[in-house]
């Protein structure tokens, strides 16, 4: 066996290893905004739970 066909499979390897790290990282980055929406959607529903609870009366 050639020592160059280890070599060859190992820079195919290394190729698809980084086409699945960028594809990876593409699909972190697309994600980003619905955890924003989501956060902001939960904080929206926060702000309204207290506008809707009723107060509590101070006693003078």
């Amino acid at each position: 066996m050639h020592p160059e066909t280890h070599l060859a499979a190992h820079h195919l390897r290394a190729a698809d290893l980084r086409a699945e790290a960028d594809a990876h990282r593409l699909a972190k980055q697309a994600e980003r905004p619905y955890a924003i929406r989501t956060r902001l959607g939960w904080t929206l529903v926060e702000v309204g739970l207290r506008l809707a609870s009723p107060r509590p009366a101070f006693a003078p």
